[in-house]
């Protein structure tokens, strides 16, 4: 392929653009945000899911709470209704008073119990409160946090669009400046060898694939027509021929 010198040098400004680009790509999708924000989002949903649990707790401790309370309300009325009937002296015999002290005093006993497992569900609800407190508190702060990496996220990702537009914008005024079959087979390549299509030789080097060019090489691409399109025998890249290709005899 027969190409002028100025147009294939013009390629090296459209890979730079294209590696600009890919670079800018990579970024848009590295974004350090947006992995913050997608490890805020996983612990949201996990705080979510324990504050549900904690509140499932509270209520069964609240109605732990009232059937302890009510067994509690049930035996002390039994107690005082038993104590105003010893009060009152209706009671027929001395067995039927002992009977009736006795119960009193089962009544108290089991009065007693009842009221430690009022205390002790009262004790492990402040604690299930407390715990729902503290969840509800990390909740905001995490959505908070994620609400400014976000803001970040936004603010990074419209500065690389931004660069992207400005570059595209470059790279189209460089491809039509190009011919058409040139930069087909630049964009052939290009999409051939991991986005880069051509590559200057430089010291004796090709930059594409960073090898050092033979002896031989070097002298047939010195003899060669400057309106060439030469490759690099390793990596087939179109190589373009610089004021830096080393090619001085």
């Amino acid at each position: 392929m027969k190409a002028d010198p100025v147009h294939q040098m013009r390629l090296l400004d459209l890979q730079e653009l294209d590696s600009a680009l890919g670079r800018l790509a990579h970024r848009a999708r590295t974004i350090p945000e947006i992995a913050e924000v997608q490890r805020l989002d996983a612990r949201l949903s996990e705080l979510q899911d324990q504050l549900a649990a904690a509140q499932t707790r509270l209520g069964d401790l609240d109605r732990e709470q009232r059937k302890a309370e009510s067994d509690v309300d049930q035996v002390r009325t039994r107690a005082e209704r038993d104590a105003r009937r010893l009060e009152a002296g209706q009671v027929s015999s001395p067995r039927e008073l002992e009977g009736l002290q006795s119960e009193i005093a089962s009544l108290r006993r089991r009065q007693g119990e009842l009221e430690e497992i009022v205390l002790d569900v009262m004790e492990r609800r402040e604690e299930a409160e407390t715990r729902r407190a503290d969840l509800e508190k990390e909740q905001e702060a995490a959505a908070e946090e994620r609400s400014a990496a976000e803001e970040r996220r936004s603010t990074t990702a419209g500065e690389i669009k931004d660069e992207e537009a400005a570059a595209a914008e470059r790279r189209t005024r460089v491809a039509e400046e190009i011919p058409a079959d040139l930069l087909a087979l630049y964009t052939r390549l290009r999409d051939q060898y991991s986005g880069v299509g051509a590559a200057a030789l430089r010291y004796g080097r090709c930059e594409g694939c960073k090898l050092a060019l033979s002896t031989a090489e070097l002298s047939e691409i010195r003899v060669a027509p400057s309106d060439e399109v030469l490759r690099c025998e390793d990596c087939r890249r179109i190589l373009v021929r610089t004021t830096e290709s080393g090619l001085q005899a």
